[in-house]
């Protein structure tokens, strides 16, 4: 199972959200994510939110909609986005995405980025994929990866989320690297390229941003 997540980000960010829908995805609505998602015909399984970016109108017509709500006030710890990710995560899917989920506020954006951390302190080996319009992000462990070639997303960035990631080596890349030290605040792996259908990224400690692209 799959289940896709999206939330209520400018809506001239999205990807076509039809190109997500498979006979194994589910969807969660989270705040007025929830309202693009029944204008677009595609009814969610379950939505979360405190629903204050809505009108009464738009409520209402959310509650005829959808029959498992789970509405919050707005004063809580956690932001709609992170209650809705740690019920998908409980389900143990095979992956999860999340839409709608930049744009608008920063605080928000980076909050976001942040949340993909969630299965990593839980230990669980669930893919979490921030997805837009022009961009795929992803977070890495240590480890060895193969990554494909995409036409359209051409340009692969690695960007640090902790202070240090050691012994980063990019091959079948336009700029490779050979067990390269890259410290938080490096730009050095932005906008790389790969050079053959496929290629691999590997490194011994930290955790990697990995951001798929197109302008």
């Amino acid at each position: 199972m799959i289940i896709n997540i999206l939330a209520g980000g400018p809506e001239e960010l999205l990807p076509d959200l039809a190109e997500y829908i498979e006979d194994n995805s589910i969807w969660i609505g989270v705040d007025r994510g929830v309202y693009h998602l029944l204008n677009r015909n595609i009814h969610p399984t379950i939505a979360f939110g405190d629903f204050d970016s809505v009108s009464q109108e738009e409520w209402k017509f959310i509650q005829e909609q959808v029959s498992e709500l789970k509405q919050f006030k707005p004063e809580k710890d956690e932001t709609d986005m992170e209650l809705a990710l740690n019920w998908a995560l409980e389900q143990i899917p095979e992956a999860i995405r999340l839409f709608g989920a930049t744009g608008g506020r920063l605080d928000h954006l980076l909050a976001n980025v942040h949340l993909l951390l969630n299965p990593l302190k839980t230990k669980s080996s669930v893919q979490v994929t921030l997805i837009d319009r022009h961009n795929m992000v992803f977070l890495k462990e240590p480890g060895h990866y193969s990554i494909e070639k995409r036409q359209r997303e051409k340009y692969i960035s690695f960007i640090p989320l902790t202070l240090d990631v050691t012994d980063l080596t990019l091959e079948g890349f336009k700029f490779p690297l050979k067990n390269r030290h890259i410290s938080l605040g490096s730009t050095l792996c932005i906008s790389n390229e790969l050079i053959s259908d496929y290629g691999t990224f590997s490194f011994s400690e930290g955790i990697l941003i990995v951001i798929r692209s197109h302008d």
